[in-house]
């Protein structure tokens, strides 16, 4: 049986051909290599490697070793990395959510980066529904969502905030804030914002649809809806308003609708949620890509 030292010597000495380069790969002398494949040989009984001054070869002797030995040092290698990655829980299946394109951009990315550092563990994508932003969550049909914030749950986990948006208000061409350069909160007094069924936090729900405007003014609001479709043709032709990320302008551009910069509303921030109970390595291993992949490079 050969211990670890001298399997390595042998193998890195074998692919090297240079007892310097192979201690520096080992950490250890070379000294202690030439050693170690001294002992070697004299257990084989024969040499492995011609030296010279100028070269240092594979005997036939010692091709065969390394041909025999190699493979089995590779599945060995293999199988204790299988072996710490599930320990470390990065494995099975782990399934993302997002509420807005924009995240879900993101989180194509990360799992394409995800998958790559971790091949054993395979990555389910699904939009999170606008009326319920936290069912799928809770119920264990998603490990990890990117959503709109803020989120204030006993059970839920608020990671880092990803996105920070300016807000904008959505109306239709002919809306009477439509032709403004900017809105306030407080022109939400003359608009009917969109409303959402389901069973949506009420302060979320005050956070993006307010009832009044700063000053106390009421905000009419509409009979809710489901899905974003049906909120913007609310919008679009049925005179409503939505607060929207200023973003939305370039993923849902389309004839009819016109966003508005709303300049004294707060951003809109987007965090990764989880279920407190559910965390796990495989979980913070995915995070850290997203916030990679987040973060701006340095300029």
């Amino acid at each position: 049986m050969l211990d670890r030292i001298e399997l390595e010597s042998f193998l890195i000495l074998a692919e090297e051909l240079h007892f310097g380069r192979t201690a520096e790969r080992l950490h250890v002398t070379v000294g202690r290599v030439s050693q170690t494949i001294k002992q070697l040989e004299r257990r084989v009984g024969a040499p492995l490697f011609e030296r010279t001054s100028r070269v240092v070869r594979l005997t036939d002797v010692g091709r065969q070793l390394y041909d025999d030995l190699r493979p089995a040092y590779d599945q060995v290698q293999a199988g204790l990395a299988r072996a710490v990655a599930s320990g470390r829980g990065i494995r099975g299946v782990l399934r993302v959510g997002y509420s807005s394109p924009w995240c879900g951009d993101l989180m194509v990315r990360a799992a394409d980066a995800f998958r790559a550092r971790h091949p054993d563990c395979a990555v389910r994508i699904s939009e999170v529904q606008l009326s319920d932003p936290l069912g799928a969550l809770r119920a264990g049909e998603l490990d990890l969502q990117l959503t709109e914030l803020p989120i204030d749950e006993p059970d839920i986990t608020n990671g880092p905030v990803i996105y920070t948006e300016p807000r904008a208000v959505m109306v239709g061409s002919g809306h009477p804030l439509a032709h403004r350069a900017s809105v306030s909160l407080e022109d939400l007094a003359e608009a009917t914002l969109v409303a959402l069924s389901g069973p949506v936090p009420a302060y979320w729900l005050e956070y993006h649809i307010p009832r009044h405007t700063p000053s106390g003014r009421p905000i009419a609001h509409s009979a809710p809806v489901d899905f974003w479709q049906e909120l913007m043709s609310q919008v679009a032709v049925g005179g409503m308003a939505s607060t929207v990320a200023a973003r939305a302008a370039h993923y849902y551009a389309r004839p009819g609708i016109v966003y508005v910069p709303c300049d004294d509303a707060p951003p809109l921030e987007y965090g990764l949620l989880w279920r407190t109970a559910a965390e796990n390595n495989r979980l913070r291993a995915f995070i850290q890509v997203v916030r990679e992949l987040a973060t701006p490079p340095q300029a």
